[in-house]
C-alpha cells in the first residue's frame, strides 16, 4: 500500500478509453436515459471489464436505479456479463476495504474512519467492507481510474465535499495531476457554468494554487 502524498504516478495520460470511462460515469450519475444510451453506443474500443466495473461501483454514487438502468443498456451491446481476469472468491474484504480506503484518504484515513463511526459505526462498517473492499477493491479495473470515474460521478452530482476527498484520492491512487485536469476537462459540457467554476476552484485548491 502506498502513503499519502508518496504514490508514484502510474496514470500519466487521459488516453481515449479512459476519457470515455470518465464521461461515462458522469452520464450515468447525472445524465438522462437517452443520454446515457447515447453514450454506450458512442464508445469506442473500451474494455468490457472497464465498462461493467464502472457500472456496478457507481451504484455506490449514483444509487442503485441508475445502476440498474446502466447495467440494463450495457446488456444490450454486452449480453453476457463480462469477467474480470483475477478471481474475487475469498478475499478478505475487510482487510482490502482498509487497504484501499487508507490509500485514498492517506494521511487523512484514520481522522475518516472516526468521524463515519461517530456518524454510525454501520456506515463505517459499510464504508469500509462493502465500499472500499467488495467494490472499489475488485479487480478489473485499477484504483487511479476508478479514482477519477468518483471524481466524475462526485463533479455532476454536486457533491463537493465528497469531490475534494476524491481529487485527493486520484492523486493518492496514482493519477497525475495533468490527468485529474484533463478529467475535469473532459467533463465540463455535463456541468453547468457556475458549478464547473466551482469544480475548478477546488481542484486548484487540492493543488495547493
Amino acid at each position: 500500500m502506498t502513503a499519502a502524498g508518496t504514490a508514484s504516478h502510474t496514470l500519466l495520460d487521459l488516453d481515449p478509453p479512459t476519457r470515455d470511462l470518465v464521461r461515462l460515469s458522469a452520464i450515468i450519475t447525472a445524465g438522462t436515459e437517452s443520454a446515457m444510451r447515447d453514450a454506450f453506443a458512442a464508445l469506442g474500443d473500451l474494455s468490457a471489464v472497464w465498462v461493467e466495473e464502472l457500472i456496478l461501483q457507481c451504484h455506490l454514487f449514483a444509487g442503485f436505479p441508475r445502476a440498474l438502468n446502466a447495467m440494463r443498456e450495457w446488456r444490450r451491446w454486452q449480453p453476457e456479463p463480462a469477467v474480470a481476469s483475477d478471481a474475487i472468491a475469498g478475499r478478505d474484504w475487510r482487510a482490502q476495504g482498509e487497504a484501499t480506503c487508507a490509500t485514498v484518504y492517506g494521511e487523512m484515513y484514520e481522522r475518516l474512519r472516526g468521524n463515519i463511526r461517530r456518524l454510525h459505526p454501520a456506515l463505517d462498517d459499510w464504508m469500509i467492507v462493502d465500499g472500499y473492499g467488495k467494490v472499489l477493491s475488485r479487480p478489473g479495473l485499477d484504483l487511479a481510474r476508478r479514482e477519477l470515474c468518483i471524481v466524475a460521478a462526485c463533479a455532476v452530482s454536486k457533491q463537493d465535499r465528497q469531490l475534494h476527498s476524491h481529487l485527493h484520492g486520484a492523486l493518492n491512487s496514482g493519477a497525475a495531476p495533468a490527468v485529474v485536469s484533463r478529467t475535469l476537462d473532459a467533463i465540463d459540457d455535463l456541468l453547468d457554468h457556475d458549478h464547473a467554476h466551482t469544480v475548478h476552484l477546488l481542484w486548484s485548491r487540492v493543488q495547493g494554487k
